[in-house]
């Protein structure tokens, strides 16, 4: 195990256990973290059952009044003294970023540095203008609207970007005056939860308020049927999403679903080539493709398809592989070794289906080698599904309509991403792609806490979270009119 010893990282404090405000055992139970890379235990947690859930949203529900009541600069204050927290320990909290989901440690430190500002924007939305809006209405009646929050939230986030996955629908869900349910993946509890305990704690947010219950698929179906939790906001599959949907909408919940993709990145035939292997590369395998904005298809005009190809190939043939915990590589390990033969599978079933396999597609103990296929079309797992594994499947396109109509081609509608010189052109194609984010002359995987991000689809139910979405989200709108007198009604 680690020592946790640092800060924050002190794992006796959540050894076996589930943070309700102060750290308590789970009747659930307890399970081992494992590090992907090498399999050991970093630290066991706490597995929170039904039973838990329902503790928890209860005492968020009377903990969540008084901390809405809270006077706002105080409210804000609270944020910033957690963005100190987690920049005071900065390095520490990569470093268990990296042995807890496997990524490289330049992703991880992005990942801090995000979770950062993200607190610090929470802190500025406390303080926001934008809270409310006068009506008009007859003279001598008071008519506004205004911002309200939901009450409990609750939040189930993933394990691939888990601190800033978490951090994103928790700190405006708080910022907003809710309390906060947060169920992160069992898979990583320390990084997409505990952490944020951690802060918060230290940042004297009213006990309650937030709750951090790792668990299976149980505690996240009673966080999504309890009557406390009035909003679930979750990111995860799609296959998961349509449940969790299906339980909060026969709840009456609101609900934020952001979900897989498989976004494409096209590549006109006026391309700088190098420039567009090198967006194509880090758009399919950044940390080994488990982002849902992967650039899971890469369309490139015919002419120049075999030449990107060949890019890629090179590229895949000298990107260091390994544990980015003993030094530098590019591609770390798969989540598990249940997602590793799912990759492996859909490679294995496209190359049987007529896809040639370019470069890679090898399992190395628990990392899957960078991979690129070529002659994807539809039918084939490679074309149809998500990988989430560091694999680039190039499909050649003869015109702009073809490169549309495949671009759209498909349930999913995340990200897209054009790349060309002439930016007429480019944004003409790109306007007409189905997807909650764009990116001229880009890779489909960006994000900048400012913008709202949300797909549509499979990938989502229209909404967003981040920048002008957080309040659109994290509250609902209250009507409220006010005269000196009641009226005189006929009756």
């Amino acid at each position: 195990m680690l020592s946790g010893n640092e800060g924050l990282l002190r794992d006796s404090r959540w050894n076996g256990r589930i943070f309700n405000g102060s750290w308590a055992e789970a009747s659930g139970g307890s399970a081992a973290v494992a590090e992907p890379a090498t399999g050991e235990t970093l630290t066991r947690v706490g597995m929170a059952n039904a039973a838990d859930i329902s503790i928890a949203a209860r005492s968020a529900s009377e903990a969540q009044p008084g901390w809405a009541a809270m006077p706002p600069r105080e409210r804000a204050e609270v944020f910033h003294r957690a963005a100190a927290v987690l920049q005071g320990d900065a390095e520490a909290l990569a470093r268990w970023i990296v042995r807890e989901t496997g990524s490289i440690l330049p992703k991880a430190q992005l990942e801090v540095r995000e979770a950062v500002v993200i607190l610090r924007r929470a802190a500025a939305m406390v303080l926001d203008v934008h809270q409310g809006l006068m009506l008009p209405s007859a003279p001598g009646r008071l008519s506004y609207a205004k911002r309200t929050p939901h009450g409990v939230v609750g939040v189930i986030s993933p394990f691939n970007v888990p601190l800033v996955l978490s951090i994103r629908a928790v700190a405006p869900a708080l910022a907003a005056g809710n309390a906060v349910v947060l169920k992160p993946d069992p898979r990583t509890p320390v990084t997409g939860g505990f952490l944020l305990a951690r802060a918060f704690e230290e940042a004297g947010l009213p006990a309650g308020a937030l709750q951090v219950l790792p668990g299976g698929a149980d505690a996240g179906e009673a966080l999504c049927t309890d009557p406390h939790v009035r909003m679930i906001s979750f990111t995860g599959s799609t296959a998961v999403g349509r449940r969790v949907g299906e339980l909060a909408g026969r709840h009456l919940k609101k609900v934020a679903l952001e979900l897989g993709g498989k976004s494409p990145l096209i590549v006109l035939e006026d391309a700088d080539l190098d420039l567009a292997a090198r967006n194509a590369a880090w758009g399919a395998w950044l940390h080994q493709g488990q982002i849902c904005m992967c650039s899971g298809r890469i369309l490139a005009h015919r002419s120049i398809a075999a030449e990107l190809v060949a890019r890629l190939v090179e590229k895949a043939r000298h990107l260091p592989v390994g544990n980015p915990a003993l030094g530098e590589v590019a591609i770390g390990p798969i989540i598990d070794a249940k997602q590793l033969k799912r990759v492996d599978g859909i490679v294995q079933d496209s190359v049987a289906a007529g896809a040639k396999l370019e470069a890679g597609g090898v399992i190395d103990g628990p990392c899957y080698r960078p991979t690129v296929l070529s002659g994807v079309r539809p039918g084939m797992r490679a074309y149809d599904e998500e990988f989430f594994g560091p694999v680039a499947s190039v499909i050649a396109f003869d015109s702009d309509e073809e490169a549309i109509h495949i671009a759209n081609d498909t349930e999913y509608g995340l990200s897209a991403a054009v790349i060309s010189p002439s930016i007429g052109r480019a944004m003409a194609i790109g306007e007409r792609v189905r997807s909650g984010l764009l990116h001229i002359n880009d890779q489909t995987v960006a994000d900048e806490c400012v913008n709202p991000f949300g797909g549509c689809g499979a990938s989502g139910n229209g909404g967003a979270v981040g920048g002008p979405a957080d309040w659109e989200e994290f509250t609902h709108w209250r009507w409220v009119t006010v005269k000196d007198t009641p009226p005189a009604y006929p009756f």
